[in-house]
């Protein structure tokens, strides 16, 4: 069998799955593709002793429906459904949008968070910290859901279309922008510089989201080896990586940032375990460093949100057990599986541009550590500021990580800063996207 390629994840050991059972009802010749999920999630799903003894396709009008309805709910929020293109595109960063980013400041006022450089937004000179006052023509209120989330309908991914924004400049001023969807490469490092705090070098690296450079193999990112290797060059001797806003990607890629920053005295350790349902034990593994350059660190401290997920988690578990691990902000999402995609396994998935990808394994850290579906917990909480620049010090997190280095603790004057956001960019986004979230 070829060599799994692990896409998402982190381990919990919570329900090994036993014998599944063949029990599905006979299928109308229209329902092969709904029949081919079923026996996919048989043979592969991380739970597959939790679904049901028997399924009636014809009870479920979709496949996502299908889906949904069949899945261990207590534990698996993140299974899904997409088509082979669109899951390849986005973990080599191919997207479609007006790519950018928003986040809430403490006021529930709305701003740009990031941009993407070559995206029609990032074309139009956008940037993070503008303030969104109005969508089409409605103030941001409007927009408001019973529910207390938001909905903005800007409309699928799809080229050509069209929205219109108004932002509040930092200067006070005010510009409106007609914005039309376009298919574009996405950048992962959104700023990377370094500090000078307390006599020592420190590097700053906002990290968007776990994307490879397409055609590389093995699977890497060029963008992580240009970052790496600047900030080798200017002799950090800290390290800040910010992953506020990472919902996670490829997990070759969280290997290749872990065996850059890990300490040549580790390499050759184990990074991560892996297990498969029972069924598929014999794809079992065990990941080792394999230290690459010449970073020298003891300590890291990263910047987190709810919108940290998955390969964001993965990082932060894996080094736990060799490196001072700081949490700056708020708790992590809490996606301790991971996934990778099974059309390739199906002929009748594959025949029909069917993506399925649900939960297939967990991982552990070299301690065992697995379990925190509640998400990572942080050691200083701290609120977001979006509507500083990257790398402004007036940013709270940036400028609490940096006082962190500095004196060893945070202020209370940065932790009165702290506020539980009601909704997060994440939350408005499902499946693939809500890995990749940007509008």
């Amino acid at each position: 069998m070829k060599k799994l390629q692990w896409i998402v994840g982190l381990v919990v050991m919570v329900v090994w799955a036993c014998e599944p059972k063949e029990d599905t009802l006979p299928v109308a010749p229209q329902q092969d593709v709904k029949k081919a999920i079923v026996e996919s999630m048989r043979e592969w799903y991380f739970w597959n002793g939790r679904l049901p003894s028997t399924i009636d396709l014809t009870k479920f009008a979709t496949n996502e429906e299908l889906l949904n309805g069949i899945i261990y709910k207590p534990l698996d929020r993140f299974s899904y459904l997409t088509t082979q293109e669109a899951f390849n595109n986005s973990f080599v960063g191919r997207n479609a949008g007006h790519g950018f980013g928003f986040a809430f400041n403490s006021d529930e006022r709305v701003f740009i968070s990031f941009v993407f450089d070559e995206s029609p937004a990032g074309k139009d000179g956008w940037k993070r910290g503008w303030e969104i006052i109005q969508i089409n023509g409605k103030p941001i209120a409007d927009y408001k859901t019973s529910t207390g989330g938001y909905d903005f309908k800007l409309g699928t991914s799809d080229p050509g279309i069209s929205n219109t924004f108004t932002f509040k400049l930092p200067d006070g001023s005010t510009t409106t922008r007609t914005n039309v969807k376009a298919e574009y490469q996405s950048n992962s490092v959104l700023d990377q510089r370094v500090f000078t705090v307390g006599g020592k070098k420190v590097g700053y690296w906002a990290y968007q989201s776990f994307k490879a450079t397409a055609g590389l193999s093995p699977t890497r990112s060029t963008e992580v080896q240009k970052s790496m290797e600047y900030f080798q060059s200017q002799g950090i001797q800290e390290l800040i990586i910010d992953l506020r806003y990472n919902g996670g990607g490829s997990v070759a890629v969280a290997e290749q940032i872990c065996n850059y920053v890990i300490q040549a005295s580790n390499s050759g350790k184990l990074m991560y375990t892996n297990k498969l349902n029972d069924m598929k034990s014999s794809n079992n593994e065990n990941r080792n460093f394999s230290k690459i350059d010449n970073l020298n660190l003891s300590r890291i401290v990263f910047i987190t949100s709810r919108g940290s997920a998955s390969a964001s988690e993965l990082i932060i578990n894996n080094l736990d057990p060799y490196m001072d691990i700081v949490l700056i902000g708020d708790n992590t999402f809490g996606k301790p599986v991971g996934s990778f995609p099974l059309s390739r396994y199906n002929r009748v998935l594959q025949t029909n541009n069917v993506e399925l990808v649900p939960i297939t394994f967990a991982t552990a850290n070299a301690q065992g550590k697995a379990e925190y579906f509640d998400g990572f917990p942080v050691d200083f909480t701290v609120g977001d500021t979006p509507q500083y620049p990257w790398g402004d010090t007036k940013d709270a997190r940036l400028a609490a990580a940096l006082q962190y280095i500095q004196s060893g603790n945070v202020s209370g004057r940065m932790l009165d800063t702290y506020y539980k956001p009601k909704w997060e960019m994440i939350d408005a986004f499902t499946g693939l996207q809500q890995e990749f979230p940007a509008f």
